[in-house]
């Protein structure tokens, strides 16, 4: 009866942990769909990640609504010519995930080249089985 018992918990474990990579290998996904959509700034595609509710924080300070932040990028206001993500951690609470990483990226803002490199939170939340971006703060990170 011991035995079956340590085997129940060694496979109730596994299932437990399956069920929790299965929710960050979603949010992994949904990072980089929202990436993708950053860089080509197709509005349908920044669209399907982005939860009504977001507040997307600048590394400035600056506070955008997901209709400013989505007018930013489709826009190219915002432009993107690339993104690398580096040091990801991904955290699911529930239907809460808290994803971790450096974003480093070559940008054309109003048509000057730059670069930046900032640290990133993002806080993602499960609606109706998908995961939305409802959350996003940058601060700056030394070179």
């Amino acid at each position: 009866m011991k035995k079956l018992s340590i085997v129940l918990l060694i496979l109730i474990t596994g299932l437990l942990a399956n069920a929790q990579s299965k929710d960050e290998t979603n949010v992994a996904s949904a990072v980089e769909k929202l990436r993708l959509a950053m860089i080509s700034g197709n509005k349908a595609d920044l669209e399907s990640v982005l939860s009504d509710e977001l507040t997307y924080g600048h590394s400035s300070g600056k506070i955008q609504t997901k209709e400013e932040f989505v007018k930013a990028i489709s826009t190219k206001e915002s432009d993107f010519l690339d993104i690398q993500l580096t040091g990801q951690q991904i955290k699911v609470t529930g239907d809460i995930a808290v994803v971790n990483h450096t974003l480093t990226a070559n940008t054309n803002d109003g048509g000057k080249p730059g670069t930046v490199r900032l640290g990133i939170v993002l806080v993602w939340k499960k609606i109706k089985g998908d995961w939305k971006l409802i959350g996003r703060r940058a601060f700056k990170v030394p070179a």
